[in-house]
Order: structure tokens, then sequence, then C-alpha cells
């Protein structure tokens, strides 16, 4: 009885441990190269371009916050 405990104790830390090497994968991916948008990119998101705004970000809509080139 002990050894099924044991065992099932080790099958959980090493799935808890596959999963947070995943997620810092994916988040060392996210965090990559910044991202531009063009003007119509960021309109068709439903967002506003704001070269007027330091970074020149899209404000609003599905690319807010990421730069308009």
């Amino acid at each position: 009885m002990p050894i099924r405990r044991i065992l099932a104790a080790v099958i959980a830390t090493a799935t808890l441990a596959g999963l947070g090497l995943t997620g810092a994968a994916t988040a060392a991916t996210a965090q990559g190269a910044p991202s531009y948008v063009t003007p119509s990119q960021c309109r068709e998101g439903g967002g506003e371009p704001r070269i007027d705004l330091p970074g020149n970000p899209c404000v609003g809509g599905t690319y807010d916050g990421q730069a308009v080139d």
C-alpha cells in the first residue's frame, strides 16, 4: 500500500513539473520580439492607431497596446 502512495505522489509531481515547464516555454515565446501592426490592421481589429502618443500604440481592440508601424 505505501508503494502505491509513493508512486502516485511521484506521478503527480512529474505531471505538475511538466506543466510548469510548458508554461515557462509558452511565456518565453510570447515575450519574443515586439510585434507591429499596420494602421489598417489596428482599425480592423477594433482599435485606433495613435501615432501621436509615445511608442505609436494601437489603442483598443484586438491589437491594444501593440506598436503601429
